[in-house]
């Protein structure tokens, strides 16, 4: 009986975990909108989830702020301001910068190994590209950073941030076309981090991370 009691814990474990990340997926890629009102119902058929997967993903969300409860009118997208943009964006900008220089200081022999396979798979790479594919691209070369700076509480940090400014680009690209930035120059500024990581020049990994975090925000303040 403790056997099958394990299994079917693990196995609601599993859902409400991957029920909480498409939830999290379709907010972040704006397939269901900033302010748009989530009905129980719809979401266990849009998701294939029973009601408890469900709410657990939405108090999930609320905690990381992508959802807001209100006791009047119900369970809402968060929306995104200028406020937002320049709160997450400032604090992302000095955590991912900071990891960055770490993964320059911490890079072991394999990693490095890693790292320039890595590099040579950016360079070969050519375009065009969805938008989708080029933010997985970036998404894929961030996370190794995290993975190598070597902090588990700074991951979960990052990761999390990461994912609320991804959001925001989502929103911002959608509407002002303009943002949506060249594969070309997304591509350079990888490899650019990434050969600095490899040499172990935490200074100028930690600059060109914090650059390449930045220059979206002052892209989205032009235009707005």
């Amino acid at each position: 009986m403790a056997a099958f009691d394990a299994e079917y814990e693990e196995t609601e474990s599993t859902l409400a975990e991957r029920t909480y990340l498409r939830l999290r997926d379709d907010i972040i890629t704006t397939a269901i909108p900033p302010g748009t009102l989530l009905r129980e119902a719809e979401l266990m058929k849009r998701l294939d989830a029973g009601r408890t997967p469900v709410r657990e993903a939405i108090q999930r969300l609320q905690h990381d702020g992508f959802v807001f409860v209100s006791a009047r009118r119900g369970t809402f997208v968060s929306t995104i301001d200028i406020h937002d943009l320049t709160a997450i964006y400032e604090a992302r900008a000095r955590i991912e910068s900071w990891a960055t220089r770490l993964a320059a200081e911490r890079l072991r022999e394999f990693e490095r190994i890693e790292a320039q396979q890595l590099i040579e798979e950016l360079k070969q790479t050519t375009g065009p590209m969805a938008l989708e594919d080029i933010l997985a691209l970036d998404r894929r070369v961030h996370r190794f950073i995290y993975k190598v700076a070597k902090n588990p509480y700074l991951s979960d940090t990052l990761d999390h941030y990461h994912n609320l400014s991804l959001r925001i680009l989502y929103v911002a690209m959608k509407r002002y076309p303009t943002l949506v930035p060249r594969l070309e120059d997304v591509l350079r500024e990888q490899v650019l981090m990434l050969e600095a990581v490899c040499s172990g020049d935490a200074d100028r990994a930690e600059k060109i991370a914090m650059d390449h975090v930045m220059i979206f925000e002052v892209e989205v303040r032009k235009v707005m």
